[in-house]
């Protein structure tokens, strides 16, 4: 079953073309990588599954639910590039509000609040305030968030994007064990490496058209790497 759809597609912004007749299907349990230049249309994708703008033509679904609708946002977890807290504020208290907002309280609240920053391995965080936390530490919290609630569909836009090789490393194995409980990743990311580590497929988008799609195993050929594939692709403009 498809965790998400997209039918035909398209949104404009200020009469310029963002998604031009964009069709696509992530089935359930999938690791995969929207990929593309800056500007391709990636972060409209996921606006788009968010529901934070709309398409203006087109069907998009999650869990075959109209993206739309609200229901779908209790079974997302979301991390952005860039997570931002008030520097007063602590990687607790942000949990905690967090928590608040998806309706878990008191003891309930702690315990989900303890599983998600063992998961994101956020401990050392909690009591700091997030104006002397660093990338990584801010991006172990935003990950714990987005773990709230054990979400069926995790999106992480560009999650690594200023981490170090260790933090990335963790990061990686953090995403890793959500397979065993088939948790489906879609991922935004410009570290083709990491993609190849972790992602079973990816959509590759140039001026807001897919141009190659599928598994990993078919798009990358022998004695080629997804780079290769990337540049190929985006100069091409060949549709896969």
């Amino acid at each position: 079953m498809a965790m998400i759809e997209l039918r035909s597609v398209v949104k404009r912004y200020s009469g310029q073309i963002a998604l031009n007749s964009v069709s696509l299907a992530i089935e359930e349990g999938a690791f995969f990588a929207l990929l593309g230049p800056n500007g391709a249309g990636k972060t409209t994708i996921i606006r788009i599954l968010l529901d934070f703008t709309r398409p203006d033509s087109g069907f998009a679904a999650i869990n075959n639910t109209p993206c739309s609708d609200p229901a779908c946002r209790s079974i997302i977890g979301y991390l952005p590039e860039t997570v931002k807290i008030p520097p007063w504020m602590s990687g607790k208290s942000f949990l905690r509000r967090q928590a608040a907002m998806g309706g878990l309280c008191g003891s309930e609240r702690d315990r989900e609040i303890d599983r998600c920053t063992e998961l994101a391995a956020a401990g050392e965080t909690l009591g700091k305030p997030a104006g002397i936390c660093s990338k990584g530490m801010m991006q172990r919290i935003g990950l714990a968030a987005a773990l709230m609630g054990r979400p069926r569909l995790l999106i992480l836009d560009e999650p690594t994007g200023g981490l170090d090789p260790t933090a990335i490393r963790d990061l990686r194995t953090v995403l890793e064990n959500l397979r065993i409980d088939r948790v489906t990743l879609l991922l935004n990311s410009h570290i083709l490496s990491e993609v190849e580590k972790l992602c079973d497929a990816a959509a590759i988008i140039h001026h807001g058209s897919i141009v190659a799609n599928g598994p990993l195993s078919e798009l990358v050929q022998s004695g080629e790497t997804l780079e290769d594939v990337f540049i190929r692709s985006v100069t091409s403009g060949k549709t896969g």
